[in-house]
């Protein structure tokens, strides 16, 4: 059965549009995932498959790359499964040292001082207060050994300790139909994710990594652990959250990564 049947663009030269997308996609990318992207994922079919404008000029190809990233990202939401778990994995299997992996290297790692230290709660939750880490380690919580999968092609395995993020959430009466739930980072990084892989049991508010408190290279003071996400999506070092229907955006979706980044 033939689920999409393909239209051809009037007027357009095929292997033009393929050059000029591939162009513009290597502007937008970091380079490991660049080449993977390009080897894996662009086609003409992929271009000629969402029609209705010009794609013989860079506005016109950016215009058809963002809607292929919208399509990713419903059809990843369509198939994502709240409750399917990620594998896990055995303490010996644990990658040591784990990878650093940043923006920056990890000589700029940001030191953020527990003394003073807040989570700023703020958007469609019904308690908007402050949270100290010695209340956040009050919580019940939770440890798993989960495989770290990055958008440049390697893994790591580690284990993460913290507060299931699903239960801090109904804690703090979040409006759980809401669409997105964003993070604000002391490096300046941000990201958002959809709502139903924050409420999968295996996202974590990660306070502790193998058993001790949370470095600040892996994301003092806190970190958000999903293994259902490429490592891009998981932000550290979080500042504030906030609960919202408005789309947030991220550091490296707004540079043209897909949004929902499922691993």
């Amino acid at each position: 059965m033939s689920i999409f049947k393909r239209r051809t663009l009037p007027h357009v030269d095929a292997d033009s549009a393929l050059h000029d997308a591939r162009k513009l996609l290597e502007k937008r990318m970091a380079p490991a995932a660049r080449r993977d992207f390009l080897r894996t994922s662009l086609t003409l079919g992929g271009l000629s498959m969402l029609t209705g404008c010009s794609i013989s000029d860079n506005e016109s190809v950016e215009a058809v790359l963002g809607r292929i990233s919208r399509f990713n990202d419903k059809a990843q939401g369509w198939l994502f499964d709240p409750n399917r778990l990620a594998p896990t994995y055995s303490a010996a299997e644990i990658t040591r040292p784990f990878p650093f992996n940043a923006y920056y290297g990890e000589d700029e790692v940001r030191v953020v001082k527990e003394e003073g230290y807040r989570l700023e709660v703020t958007g469609l939750v019904a308690d908007k207060q402050r949270w100290t880490l010695d209340a956040l380690r009050a919580l019940p919580q939770q440890d798993q050994i989960t495989r770290h999968i990055c958008v440049e092609g390697w893994s790591a395995i580690g284990r993460w300790g913290g507060v299931p993020f699903g239960d801090f959430l109904r804690r703090i009466g979040t409006d759980l139909s809401a669409k997105y739930v964003g993070f604000k980072c002391a490096d300046d990084y941000y990201t958002s994710i959809d709502m139903a892989t924050a409420l999968h049991p295996q996202t974590l508010l990660t306070l502790t990594y193998d058993g001790e408190p949370l470095p600040p290279k892996y994301g003092f003071p806190m970190k958000l652990r999903m293994p259902t996400k490429l490592g891009y999506k998981n932000p550290k070092n979080i500042m504030a959250m906030f609960v919202t229907n408005t789309y947030p955006g991220g550091y490296w979706e707004d540079q043209g990564y897909n949004w929902f980044g499922g691993s």
